[in-house]
């Protein structure tokens, strides 16, 4: 079923060692990295010489922490990527994004205009307490909603809806002036979260895309900056998440390459922060090519406890397989070959099956879990799965330079 393309895998990666802000001089030096900071096997080099995109579980020093990397194969130039990206930033390209919008350079409420809330959270915003709310919020935030809405109203839950938009545009209007400093704490239980914090913790993680922005490259120029919000359908709770997206450019004389890292600054539920990167890497040589490499690092709620293990067991397996089957319908649309998968495929990890009733959030987890890549990577081909038809072995074709 999967189709085998001719693609000398020692030339692939040995010019991606080339060009990789790592370093790497030869081959076992950008396979011993890979298998490092990324957790890649050598069994995972000759899956991809069937064009098949390998995900793995990557090394997380907290219980609430969950890492994942993904490499694929695909068939696209930078600026392809980057267009088709563009394109899918504040679009709706798939039935699991309820609402999706961006935010201007200068945030304005506007931004927010189609977003809605879920009856649900209404319900949970009339209970909420600091400490004890089913909504992530601050406490300051948590008490506007006390001091602000009249709850006796018969049009309390269109006040509750405007006032939701008006705290997220000021704290996006606060986070654009003040950057990190910005950043809330969430106190919707017990123990606050510094988000911050947790930010902090996870950009500090070794990765093999994330040493590049650690190291601060000086070649590595911020070509875009853009927050972006969206609505997505996760089990029985939809969630609400802004993500900070910066896009880095490099070019050299082998190609461009792209770095994207969409940062968390705000969920409603489940996460704590999340950082996704994605990294596209072009690969010069006979067969030209280029390289998507993705790393997601998550703390979310929900993985310690009673049932601690047995919830992280799931979700890491499920994470794995979502993962791995938006690693293959990006690939399809930006003009690979291998097995893909489709809407429905996508679709089977939003049920609400007995994982969600025993344990009450291992599927909206697992899609937080892949927030970042449903907005990072499915978006990216804007080109059906069913028409991706690369004839078996067709040479790619070579990749300009320009970037």
């Amino acid at each position: 079923m999967l189709t085998r393309i001719k693609v000398v895998l020692c030339t692939l990666l040995a010019c991606l060692a080339a060009i990789t802000a790592l370093g790497q001089s030869s081959l076992a030096e950008f396979q011993k990295a890979l298998q490092e900071k990324a957790a890649f096997q050598e069994t995972d080099f000759a899956a991809l010489q069937l064009n098949q995109p390998v995900v793995r579980l990557a090394p997380a020093s907290n219980k609430q922490e969950v890492a994942v990397s993904g490499l694929v194969n695909i068939r696209a130039g930078a600026e392809e990527f980057l267009r088709s990206y563009r394109d899918g930033m504040t679009r709706k390209t798939n039935p699991a994004i309820l609402e999706i919008g961006g935010f201007s350079p200068e945030p304005s409420l506007n931004d927010l205009a189609s977003l809605t809330l879920e009856a649900g959270d209404i319900k949970d915003l009339k209970a909420c307490l600091v400490g004890d709310c089913q909504i992530k919020l601050s406490a300051a935030m948590i008490e506007r909603f006390r001091k602000e809405i009249d709850w006796a109203a018969p049009d309390y839950q269109l006040a509750v809806t405007n006032l939701f938009k008006q705290i997220l545009f000021e704290y996006v209007r606060d986070y654009r002036a003040r950057g990190e400093a910005a950043l809330i704490e969430y106190n919707d239980k017990r123990d606050e979260v510094s988000l911050a914090a947790e930010q902090r913790a996870i950009e500090g993680a070794t990765g093999y895309i994330n040493d590049l922005l650690i190291k601060g490259e000086s070649d590595l120029q911020l070509a875009e900056d853009s927050i972006v919000w969206s609505k997505i359908k996760f089990g029985l709770k939809p969630v609400i998440a802004v993500n900070h997206i910066r896009i880095y450019k490099r070019n050299s004389d082998t190609g461009p390459q792209v770095l994207i890292a969409s940062n968390q600054i705000y969920a409603n539920h489940y996460f704590n922060a999340s950082r996704a990167l994605t990294a596209f890497v072009n690969v010069p040589g006979v067969n030209e090519g280029a390289y998507l490499v993705y790393e997601n690092r998550s703390r979310a709620d929900g993985l310690e406890g009673p049932f601690g293990k047995i919830k992280r067991g799931v979700v890491e397996k499920k994470a794995l397989e979502g993962l791995k089957a938006i690693l293959e319908h990006s690939q399809a649309s930006l003009g690979g070959s291998a097995l893909t998968a489709g809407t429905d495929d996508l679709a089977a990890y939003q049920s609400d099956g007995w994982g969600h009733r025993i344990f009450g959030g291992i599927r909206p987890l697992l899609w937080l879990l892949i927030l970042s890549a449903l907005i990072a990577l499915l978006v990216l081909g804007k080109r059906r799965v069913d028409n991706a038809t690369a004839p078996k072995g067709k040479a790619l074709k070579p990749e300009s330079a320009k970037s």
